[in-house]
């Protein structure tokens, strides 16, 4: 490893960019491989007759440093195809790749071999992060040593550890407050996914089985019951398994899109699910706008104190949600109050101000 990069390649969804914005060493990314939109608008219908909007979301890194929009894109035909030409062009000292976001999957763990095996040829070094993703019945304590790594990399250990603590502390307060809820009092929760794509195969949406992240976050941390009791990542629900499962909290996953929760009250391609428990009281939430959101990243204390709050409302009085969330981006990316509340709404939280959530 070189001591003083100076330029590095970063191939992540945003998770590493991120990072390294937190730590101050973002001037040295001069090329990425994710998807980067400047702004995202989605239109919906609603069964009232008209259309609502929602506009000007961003990718949190793009909304901090808009500067990463003038990076070389290392993925510039297809979103997971590399080109390594264009890799080797941007001269970087150091490639940081990691494994599970989408540019680089993790179910086909040859070719996850042989895009390492490839930048490897190049001659540059290849630091490879591998994200809660990439492991089965995975916690989330790979991302503490994600975090690190990075650290290490660029000589920031000390910032790279306070980080990863506050991180941390907010999963474990989350955690102690609701360790003790007995069994019967856990309500069901649906991690759901409203994916046009799922539509158009004949189903209602997506959601993530027993065996993900998104599992862990809602059973492991929060403690409350995921509805949908199979295995897999973004399985296909059809209307029929959804009115079984008859979830008493839905949570709305950023899925080919943003989904407000108005989606799923309001749209006419939703309105054969007006007779679940969650919709008939209210308790549909919608979760950060992330895009290209394979993986876990730094803002996913955000996604459990949502989903806390949503199963545990008398459990999280003392804590509003939209004011919480202000405090965080000021820990996490060491910004004013006005770049936090920029921040809040690129990710379409102002939801929560607008319902003192």
């Amino acid at each position: 490893m070189p001591k003083n990069i100076t330029r590095a390649a970063v191939i992540s969804d945003g998770f590493v960019e991120c990072t390294m914005i937190s730590l101050g060493v973002q001037d040295t990314i001069v090329a990425v491989g994710t998807t980067i939109t400047n702004d995202y608008t989605y239109v919906f219908p609603s069964v009232k007759g008209e259309n609502f909007t929602y506009e000007n979301g961003k990718n949190t890194m793009i909304y901090l440093d808009p500067s990463l929009n003038e990076t070389v894109r290392l993925t510039p035909k297809q979103y997971n195809v590399i080109s390594y030409e264009t890799l080797a062009s941007s001269d970087p000292d150091v490639i940081i790749l990691r494994v599970g976001d989408c540019s680089v999957g993790w179910d086909n763990r040859d070719t996850m071999n042989k895009t390492i095996d490839t930048m490897e040829s190049l001659g540059v070094p290849v630091i490879v992060l591998y994200s809660p993703t990439y492991y089965s019945n995975s916690d989330l304590s790979t991302i503490r040593e994600e975090i690190k790594i990075i650290g290490q990399v660029f000589g920031k250990e000390k910032d790279a550890l306070e980080l990863a603590d506050y991180i941390q502390s907010a999963e474990k307060m989350i955690s102690d407050r609701t360790k003790d809820i007995p069994e019967v009092s856990k309500p069901s929760v649906l991690y759901f996914g409203l994916s046009p794509n799922a539509r158009k195969a004949g189903g209602s949406g997506h959601s993530w089985g027993i065996d993900t992240p998104e599992s862990y976050t809602i059973e492991g941390i929060v403690h409350a019951k995921n509805a949908y009791r199979d295995t897999g990542t973004a399985k296909i629900l059809n209307t029929e398994q959804v009115l079984a499962m008859d979830p008493d909290v839905i949570l709305l996953a950023t899925s080919w899109g943003y989904h407000p929760a108005r989606e799923l009250y309001e749209a006419p391609y939703y309105q054969n699910l007006n007779e679940l428990s969650a919709i008939k009281n209210k308790k549909v939430y919608s979760m950060p706008w992330t895009p290209s959101n394979c993986a876990r990243r730094l803002e996913y204390p955000i996604d459990l104190m949502i989903t806390a709050k949503a199963c545990y409302p008398e459990k999280f009085q003392d804590i509003k949600v939209h004011e919480w969330v202000l405090d965080f981006y000021k820990q996490v990316y060491n910004v004013d109050d006005k770049t936090a509340r920029g921040l809040r709404s690129a990710q379409w939280l102002d939801w929560m101000e607008e319902e003192d959530f």
